[in-house]
């Protein structure tokens, strides 16, 4: 039996709401802030003032890279 190397990207989309000073703040908080345990558990540093809400579907989308064989 052969061994392939198969990469594999999971992409969790949704939509999180910032209450922010400006567009760039929003940007900010959420690059900084904002991440996500592969458990599905969204997180952040920030109070519910500044991230009140966030909605995100609970299936991945799943894509698959160039598959290759794996060397020895």
């Amino acid at each position: 039996m052969k061994q392939f190397n198969v990469p594999v990207r999971f992409i969790i989309e949704g939509d999180i709401t910032v209450n922010a000073k400006s567009k760039e703040q929003a940007r900010e908080y959420v690059e900084k802030h904002v991440g996500l345990c592969l458990g599905g558990n969204v997180h952040t540093s920030l109070s519910n003032d500044e991230i009140p809400d966030w909605d995100f579907y609970t299936h991945a989308h799943k894509k698959l890279g160039i598959i290759t064989k794996k060397k020895k």
